[in-house]
């Protein structure tokens, strides 16, 4: 069963939408009275003035936080893409930090044990390939299991939430970078993406998300925003955010993403690149709403780590005109045919390119030689169908 709370008037004004948190100690607190909370977040879960939410509910006396629960990255965000996160003590409060991105992925009975609430307050990015969702999706599976209520404190889709884009993921091609069906744009808050996985997708749990005040379907950075906290190490602005569901793609490649730099994933490039040549084809293609600049950069770690790259950097001149996952599919295309001899796509079974397209037929297309023209209009009746699936879960 999921409810979502009604909304109510904005937040102060200037300051962007009233997040979750906010919205849950003005008006709900008194739901939480004597009950003992478990807190799954990380770094992003903060007010509008940039207060922590383990520190806001730790403060409390009319209910108990008791335990921690940290994603990829960990709970205040000391830890690298990919890496392991051990189970610890968080240093400020003294409670237990349970790792969902280490030995376990899913919370078992023993770290819920005397948790007689779950809340979960994590930024997501807007795009399929991330692991909070799908740690939101395990928080629900666990919480089904022991009978605990699961809470979602909405944010925003720093997208907007409007638009979706990309091919629908295959089944056979999920993993923790992609779960369920969804495109790689799906265009939902955290909140809604929890309502659609907990109904549509069969989960089942005790859901509520408490949602924001006055955010806007559509506003990706809406006058006074929010202030932006890097949802992982390499995501450092809403510009990185933006450019992301397309770009991502490069990781599946021998081509570096930008890891290493100051400007990941807008950074694209590699030794064997030149960065005018790449430049100039992709300009060519008068892709909406971006611009591509040739660039050289050495990334510090990661792919190439001290070595000089050519490649680009994206500008984009127009939110609302550009198409990330259609720009990062022509930045893949164009580096295979310009430099067949030195692109390759990362072997594995399956490819890692194909677990972020969410099918194989992207990447045997490209290899193909064939036009983005024609790889879009295969995915798009999925995507139509996503269109209308999504509109049952939406809150705003």
């Amino acid at each position: 069963m999921a409810i979502a709370l009604p909304l109510r008037a904005a937040g102060p004004h200037g300051m962007g939408p009233e997040p979750g948190i906010e919205v849950l100690l003005r008006e709900q607190a008194d739901q939480l009275r004597g009950k003992r909370i478990g807190l799954v977040t990380n770094m992003t879960g903060v007010d509008r003035e940039l207060r922590s939410d383990v520190d806001l509910l730790a403060a409390r006396r009319d209910f108990r936080l008791v335990a921690l629960f940290g994603p990829e990255h960990g709970v205040r965000g000391d830890v690298q893409a990919g890496a392991h996160v051990d189970s610890s003590r968080d240093v400020a409060t003294g409670l237990p930090v349970h790792s969902l991105y280490g030995e376990h992925r899913e919370p078992d009975a023993k770290m819920l044990q005397g948790i007689d609430l779950l809340l979960f307050d994590i930024q997501d990015v807007g795009a399929r390939y991330y692991t909070y969702p799908y740690t939101l999706a395990n928080v629900l599976r666990a919480a089904k299991k022991q009978g605990i209520p699961v809470w979602v404190l909405d944010r925003p889709n720093p997208l907007g939430g409007e638009k979706v884009e990309g091919p629908v993921l295959e089944p056979e091609f999920a993993s923790f970078v992609g779960l369920f069906p969804i495109p790689v744009r799906h265009g939902m808050t955290i909140g809604e993406l929890a309502r659609l996985f907990n109904e549509a997708f069969g989960i089942g749990a005790q859901l509520r998300v408490v949602p924001m005040r006055g955010w806007k379907r559509g506003e990706a950075e809406p006058g006074g925003a929010m202030p932006w906290v890097p949802p992982s190490p390499n995501m450092p602005t809403r510009d990185t955010a933006l450019v992301y569901p397309g770009t991502a793609l490069i990781e599946g490649t021998n081509v570096s993403e930008g890891r290493g730099t100051t400007r990941p994933f807008e950074t694209i490039g590699a030794p064997f690149v030149d960065a005018q040549q790449l430049a100039v084809s992709l300009n060519a293609l008068d892709l909406p709403g971006v611009r591509f600049r040739p660039t050289w950069f050495t990334p510090s770690f990661s792919k190439h780590q001290g070595v000089l790259c050519g490649g680009v950097q994206l500008h984009v001149t127009d939110r609302d005109a550009f198409q990330p996952f259609r720009t990062g599919l022509a930045v893949v295309k164009a580096l295979h045919d310009l430099y067949p001899q030195q692109f390759r796509f990362e072997p594995a079974s399956p490819y890692f390119f194909d677990k972020l397209a969410g099918n194989a037929w992207i990447r045997e297309g490209i290899e193909r030689g064939e036009s983005l023209d024609a790889l879009q209009a295969r995915w798009e009746p999925g995507l139509e169908r996503f269109r209308l699936q999504r509109q049952r879960y939406l809150l705003y």
